[in-house]
């Protein structure tokens, strides 16, 4: 089976509310799609998020980087593949927009694969379930009441049977994000787990200590990101200082990346995100290497791929989800509704159809095509 095309296609998928973090403004989602094509008339779909403005550029590594490495090549040699795609790429970048790029396409080839063994992903990997824990993600900054905001997005999650939570801090005084985490805690209830999301808000590690004390009476699941992605000492110091677990990963790239995070011990979780790190090859060395150090993982966003990986993974804890009806994460938005995830009671069926199960709406993807 020879690869004959390497298609990307960038989108962008506008958020319809006014939507924020500790650092940016959200207006819409870029996303990269790539289609992988072959001789035998298979072809497999891969997937990254590329940011709010990054597309264009994750497309054109595809396109003049890696698409023609593997024209004409066997499809299923896929670790071979990556190994080609990153060395072609080592001078021009080891993270970023290159290695979203390698996500995609590597994503695709799995998926190919997937079609062409008539295997879903997850069995195809050696699955160890068919269903794995979700948790809601949202509690972003938005126009408005921000606890009534809170409470009424906790408060949907939970009717639809979800246990575990995620909300976003950093990004207003600090005695306001502790009344938003105290809102949540009453609106989920005391059972509930919650977890903390900075986006890399402060920059000194007492910042984030002294945030963690104000909040620690809420019970908190783990506290995210709380510095830069680089400041690896910085996470280590806060991860030996507090009780609470510390959560890093979503923004590195690549199993040295998160080696050097292990060695540091800068993390009581690890978030690796397979659209981010070099797509399901590097995600499934990473989580194999947390699992050799007695690390979980739970990996940040893309659900439709990671319901995959965490049921071939049982150091997976748990998975992002989010809910289209909050309009935050948009990706399902290009999928068509019976491929969608249909989550029950807190977990997430991992999909039976080959490869990722996923079919991408034509209609939506040619209305937010960009070029």
């Amino acid at each position: 089976m020879k690869i004959t095309a390497v298609i990307p296609t960038t989108v962008s998928v506008p958020i319809d509310r006014p939507t924020a973090i500790a650092t940016r403004a959200l207006g819409s989602r870029e996303y990269v799609l790539v289609t992988v094509e072959t001789d035998e008339g298979l072809s497999g779909v891969g997937f990254t998020y590329a940011g709010t403005v990054g597309g264009e550029s994750t497309a054109a590594f595809v396109s003049a980087a890696l698409a023609p490495l593997l024209v004409g090549a066997d499809a299923a040699l896929i670790g071979r593949h990556w190994a080609a795609m990153y060395q072609e790429v080592l001078l021009t970048g080891r993270r970023g927009a290159a290695l979203r790029a390698i996500s995609a396409v590597d994503t695709a080839l799995w998926d190919l694969l997937g079609k062409a063994t008539g295997m879903p992903l997850a069995r195809l990997l050696g699955a160890v379930a068919d269903e794995v824990p979700a948790y809601a993600s949202g509690g972003y900054y938005r126009p408005g009441d921000p606890l009534e905001h809170i409470r009424e997005e906790m408060t949907f999650y939970r009717e639809r049977g979800f246990t575990d939570y995620k909300i976003k801090v950093g990004g207003v005084a600090l005695a306001a994000d502790v009344e938003r985490v105290r809102a949540a805690r009453e609106a989920i209830g005391p059972e509930g787990r919650l977890a903390l999301d900075a986006n890399n808000a402060w920059r000194w590690p007492h910042d984030a200590v002294r945030f963690a004390r104000a909040v620690e009476e809420y019970d908190i699941w783990w506290l995210e990101e709380p510095l830069s992605p680089e400041d690896i000492r910085g996470h280590a110091e806060i991860a030996r200082t507090l009780e609470m677990p510390v959560a890093t990963g979503e923004i590195h790239a690549t199993r040295w990346d998160f080696q050097a995070l292990i060695e540091a011990r800068s993390a009581d979780i690890l978030q690796p995100d397979a659209g981010v790190l070099g797509g399901v090859s590097e995600w499934m060395k990473v989580a194999h290497t947390a699992a050799s150090a007695n690390l979980p993982v739970a990996p940040h966003w893309h659900a439709n791929l990671h319901v995959h990986l965490a049921a071939a993974a049982d150091n997976c804890i748990t998975v992002e989800y989010f809910s289209l009806d909050t309009d935050i994460f948009n990706f399902e938005r290009l999928l068509t509704p019976e491929t969608r995830l249909a989550p029950s009671g807190g977990m997430l069926p991992v999909p039976q159809r080959p490869g990722l199960g996923v079919e991408f709406d034509p209609e939506a993807v040619a209305r937010w095509r960009v070029g």
